[in-house]
């Protein structure tokens, strides 16, 4: 059976007995879990006695289907040893692991699953590996803030699927890795702000982010960052670039918090289209930033995110 090997790390500015109290603790899971975004009100149960060898977290929904994780061997500080069995949409049983590592007054976290697949999904192994590790890098930026702040800004609401468009934008294009998508778009709108004034264009529309293409294995997106312009344009400078959608009907998902969690919402989306068997057009998923801005706080930036759907 294809084998596949998921391994994400961390640091959190916090003694590594304490990251690893919450993460042994099955009732914390439902804080910083990276999966529930998409359904928060899955059925979640936890043994009552949740933080021993033995105790299960299990989960029950519609989009996230079923399951269970079981601690195994607990290290206290040092590491955790569990047992995840998938249940829907297919059955498949792998092993977890945390390592709890001090380093530099912290904690290096680092979680892996090692697994295998049916014969008959061995064409998944790359795509479920890059998904597994996006969620791992989700529910690890989540933990980190909960433990290091006591909360975590990031809220998801569904908004189903929703008319959109006409929509035209001018912007800058650039590729990045997606741990570097925050600074790389940054730049990307700074540059093209800095356009749009030297050639007396609107910034009145909003901010905007158009994703071209995703490169699952090498982790890569290639994207367009500007603003929507109130009408088109017959031509535009030559350092920016045009994209344009007609009326369509999309999934829409929103996000109100740090846009280093946006990727809460993304995931909530994909899931939810995959679950409602959704076919996506290749006009180009975008996010409209509703309200954003280096003034405004985390907790009151909201960005609605669009996959847009074939008519």
């Amino acid at each position: 059976m294809p084998k596949y090997h998921v391994e994400r790390s961390i640091h959190i500015d916090m003694p590594a007995e304490r990251v690893f109290e919450a993460v042994a603790d099955f009732s914390t899971w439902k804080t910083w879990s990276p999966w529930l975004c998409a359904e928060p009100e899955a059925k979640v149960t936890v043994s009552a006695n949740s933080n021993s060898i033995g105790s299960k977290y299990a989960w029950e929904g519609t989009v996230v289907g079923a399951g269970e994780i079981e601690h195994l061997e607990l290290r206290p500080g040092k590491s955790i040893v569990d047992e995840i069995r998938f249940f829907k949409p297919f059955r498949s049983i792998s092993r977890v692991s945390f390592l709890f590592e001090p380093k530099a007054g912290g904690t290096k976290l680092t979680w892996s699953m090692d697994g295998s697949l049916p014969f008959f999904l061995f064409w998944l192994s790359a795509q479920l590996q890059a998904i597994i590790g996006m969620d791992f890098d989700r529910g690890l930026r989540m933990l980190k803030e909960w433990l290091e702040t006591g909360k975590i800004i990031s809220q998801t609401n569904v908004r189903g699927v929703v008319p959109i468009g006409p929509l035209h934008m001018l912007g800058v294009q650039d590729s990045c890795a997606v741990n570097d998508v925050g600074r790389s778009m940054e730049d990307a709108f700074r540059k093209a702000r800095q356009i749009f004034e030297r050639e007396h264009l609107s910034t009145a529309g909003p901010m905007i982010s158009v994703y071209h293409k995703f490169d699952m294995k090498n982790q890569r997106f290639e994207y367009t960052s500007g603003f929507v312009l109130p009408e088109s344009k017959s031509s535009s400078p030559p350092e920016l670039t045009s994209w344009a959608i007609p009326a369509v009907q999309a999934m829409c998902v929103e996000h109100i918090g740090s846009y280093e969690h946006l990727g809460n919402a993304w995931s909530a989306a994909n899931q939810i289209a995959q679950y409602r068997k959704l076919k996506q057009s290749k006009h180009g998923t975008f996010e409209i930033y509703t309200v954003a801005g280096s003034e405004v706080p985390a907790a009151e930036t909201r960005a609605e995110i669009y996959l847009p759907l074939k008519q």
